[in-house]
């Protein structure tokens, strides 16, 4: 540590750290365009500059490195003129369209001009103009109003790893541009908009809608995939406007994916509204009366060996332990919240968590993800891992279907179970043994076929071998795709003593099947015969075969609970209200068992999730990293029992996955835009 003076105050500040950041430390306020704490520093903007005593001119504090006794001063006269004149040249170019800019109410630029700025400019020749760019259906771009930070060049390059984006020109004919004209080949893209300082880059999808201060602002965590992303939903009255992410180190950083960012649009897409019971063959409008009474008279009687229910990946841990005590109360143990069929053990936490925890990527020396493509499944936890690489040259093996570009380098390994049985004695594996805190990283593609248990028992064991999971340190990851999914495990959706998992239920011996939002299998799977009632948000695959629909409330529109991957426990905040006569699950749920004649004890918020605490103490401790606990046994399943087919992508398109991206128009324009081009012939 050196101790340097800012404005007369001393500080303490790291060895190697530059002028902002000891302006900072000491309170000093520094404005800046090109500086970004999470991308490298260009030194672009001029912006930032401070007075050091006896250099000869001001100094680029964002990339000024402080030496042991320097005297730095923030605001003096030469500082405010030299700010002055940086500002007007900033401003020369740039056109004056605040009042129909969507940057507006949040731009640096403005903010910055009024503060730092001067109320005259000397120039009086044109403005150049610049054409626009395409970057894909979600930025869209005014690059006339672009000051060449290059903070989207920096952070496609670095954070998101496709460098697409870079300039051309010099001087004055310097443009930010992709090259080659096409959609920017990332998940990520939606953070460009957060970065860029002014209104070069804003959302496509929220142009000209409103002004920032019309908007309420709900702080809540976004489920569509497992990272648990804290954001903050914009909206007015009814609609919601936008989704910004919030900033929380430990998972998220200050980063959100695209499909969080943008499929809200699937809210106003072929929404359940209202029961509909089918009659004579036909789905009809139907009273929330005539719904329940249309399921008490198939269920009332029915023993509880003939009765199932499915969670389904987006479910809150309220809803899915309202829907256990329901089936508990109906004598029934045919519980799964495994859609996809992935041999998951639930006997146990850390078989099923993310164990490392999000942050503790950063503290991986070796990496091997086998069966799983975390870009598509997990793009900002993938951002992490490139962190990673890049920083430290950690290596990195791969598992499963080739041709997967996970924005870092990897080696190949394999592609299916053979490679995982023969990893130990490789090179590879040799790499993983010199590691002190290697990381296995499994997915749901390695687990969701029918040697699953296999593979699952034979990742551990290969962790156990490799010394990744001891006392200090848990290095095996099991890496989920939706929000819903941890915490139907942390309650035991799972099968009871002598209850049938999904595949058993879907073959026959159930008079009735209740599914809670579960519309990731093939609902023509179900038998025939079978009373379903579908409980959900959107007339999606299972609202088809369903004999009663329930309307229910999206993750957007209900307080509900969810746990992460790495098994921290959130609480997402209604923004707003569900449409028509939808309402939260747990309230249904609570509704139901009063007119099946069990009624569930607990009739508000609070009384629940005293429940999900009781059921799981894990639940009584909100936003916590999750404690490590001490292994008893290995997952079931012999590791010797593994196939020979090779793993496959969990999910194809990563768009258009789950409900929310199926309904979503932005995101099946993203699928269109991400289209590789036709071959041509050659003339």
């Amino acid at each position: 540590m050196i101790k340097v003076s800012v404005d007369g105050q001393e500080v303490e500040v790291p060895l190697g750290a530059t002028a902002l950041q000891a302006a900072e430390l000491a309170g000093a306020e520094i404005p800046r365009f090109c500086y970004h704490e999470r991308l490298s520093i260009a030194g672009n903007c001029r912006m930032c500059l401070v007075e050091v005593e006896k250099a000869p001119k001001p100094v680029a504090s964002c990339a000024f490195p402080v030496m042991d006794g320097m005297k730095i001063f923030t605001d003096t006269p030469v500082v405010r003129n030299a700010r002055r004149g940086v500002m007007e040249f900033l401003l020369i170019n740039h056109p004056l369209d605040c009042p129909i800019c969507d940057q507006g109410g949040e731009c640096d630029l403005q903010d910055q001009a009024m503060a730092y700025g001067n109320d005259d400019s000397r120039y009086r020749e044109h403005k150049r103009a610049v054409t626009d760019k395409y970057l894909g259906p979600l930025v869209k771009t005014v690059m006339t109003r672009c000051i060449q930070c290059t903070r989207c060049v920096r952070f496609a390059a670095e954070v998101a790893g496709v460098p697409e984006l870079g300039a051309t020109g010099r001087g004055e004919a310097m443009e930010i541009t992709t090259y080659v004209e096409k959609a920017l080949s990332t998940e990520l893209s939606g953070n460009l908009i957060d970065i860029c300082p002014v209104g070069a880059l804003t959302s496509r999808p929220y142009a000209f809608m409103y002004r920032p201060w019309e908007l309420a602002k709900t702080d809540s965590v976004d489920v569509l995939d497992a990272t648990g992303c804290n954001i903050r939903v914009d909206s007015r009255g009814p609609d919601i406007i936008r989704i910004l992410p919030r900033v929380h180190e430990d998972v998220n950083e200050e980063w959100l994916h695209d499909r969080g960012r943008f499929s809200f649009d699937a809210l106003k897409k072929r929404r359940l509204d209202r029961p509909w019971i089918r009659k004579d063959g036909k789905l009809r409008p139907a009273t929330w009366p005539e719904a329940f009474g249309a399921i008490a008279d198939r269920l009332r009687g029915l023993p509880g060996d003939r009765i199932g229910a499915v969670a389904g990946g987006l479910a809150d841990a309220e809803s899915i332990v309202a829907l256990k005590d329901l089936m508990a109360a109906l004598g029934s143990r045919n519980l799964d919240c495994r859609e996809d069929g992935a041999a998951i053990d639930g006997s146990q936490r850390p078989f099923y968590l993310f164990n490392p925890t999000i942050a503790g990527i950063e503290q991986a020396d070796a990496f091997l993800i086998i069966g799983s493509n975390p870009r598509t499944e997990a793009p900002v936890l993938n951002a992490r891992i490139r962190k990673r690489v890049m920083q430290s040259g950690v290596p990195v093996g791969y598992i499963g279907p080739g041709g997967v570009n996970l924005t870092y380098g990897a080696r190949m390994l394999g592609d299916g179970p053979s490679t995982l049985q023969g990893v130990v004695n490789s090179r590879f594996g040799e790499v993983l043994r010199g590691a002190k805190r290697p990381l296995i990283l499994l997915g749901r593609g390695a687990l969701a076929r029918p040697d699953g248990a296999a593979v699952l028992a034979a990742a551990w064991a290969l962790a156990q071998s490799l010394n990744a999971v001891r006392e200090d340190w848990n290095g095996f990851g099991l890496l989920h795709q939706q929000g819903g999914q941890v915490g139907a495990l942390d309650l035991g959706f799972l099968p009871g003593e002598g209850g049938k998992d999904l595949g058993a239920m879907l073959g026959g011996g159930l008079d009735a099947l209740w599914l809670l939002g579960a519309d990731g299998f093939d609902p023509s799977l179900i038998a025939p015969g079978t009373f379903v009632v579908y409980q959900g948000s959107h007339g999606d695959r299972a609202a088809s075969r369903a004999d009663v629909i329930l309307p229910a409330a999206t993750y957007l529109e209900k307080d509900g609970t969810y746990v992460n991957t790495e098994g921290r426990v959130q609480r997402g905040r209604r923004a707003v209200f569900p449409p028509g006569e939808a309402r939260e699950d747990w309230r249904i749920l609570r509704a139901v068992s009063e007119v099946l004649g069990h009624r569930l004890p607990y009739d508000d918020l609070a009384a629940i999730r005293g429940r999900l605490a009781e059921v799981n103490s894990v639940f009584g401790r909100v936003d916590e990293t999750p404690t490590p606990e001490a292994m008893t046994a290995a997952p079931a399943g012999e590791a010797g029992a593994m196939g020979s087919d090779a793993f496959a992508a969990s999910i194809p398109d990563y768009w258009q996955f789950g409900t929310f991206g199926r309904m979503s128009d932005v995101m099946a324009e993203c699928t269109r835009a991400h289209q590789p081009a036709p071959a041509m012939a050659a003339e």
